[in-house]
């Protein structure tokens, strides 16, 4: 199956604690191989495990979440089209986090729908293309 929407660091943390119930409603929903996260995230996800009281736990959490959600790793393209967007946002002054610009332009470049509920943000990031599961649309 294709990929269609890559899991912003937010919801994948969502997930792990299996709440709020309409992202768990639409994960559900999600076909399988459908739904993806960048490397970025499993870093920012990995950074937790390592500042965690307990990463041994954590990090068999983490494993398992990794096992759930496949991680796409970044290619060449990404970067080049990092360095213009944040180029393009710093000259308009609507700079973004680093961290939170490398996972929408990888997801940009995959032509993947990005699931966050960190929309403003996000909304800086030209031809970026954003759901918020958190929003329950039963």
């Amino acid at each position: 199956m294709t990929p269609r929407y890559m899991l912003d660091t937010n919801i994948c943390i969502h997930i792990r604690r299996a709440r709020p119930l309409a992202v768990m409603r639409r994960f559900a929903k999600a076909i399988p191989g459908t739904v993806v996260t960048s490397v970025i995230t499993y870093g920012e996800l990995a950074d937790g495990v390592a500042r965690s009281q307990d990463p041994d736990e954590a990090g068999r959490r983490l494993a398992a979440l990794a096992r759930l959600i496949p991680v796409l790793p970044i290619e060449e393209r990404v970067g080049a089209l990092y360095g213009r967007l944040r180029a393009d946002l710093a000259v308009a002054g609507r700079l973004i986090g680093g961290n939170d610009l490398w996972i929408g332009t990888h997801a940009c470049v995959a032509d993947l729908t990005l699931v966050t509920n960190n929309v403003g943000e996000f909304e800086r990031v030209d031809g970026l293309r954003i759901e918020d599961w958190t929003i329950d649309a039963a």
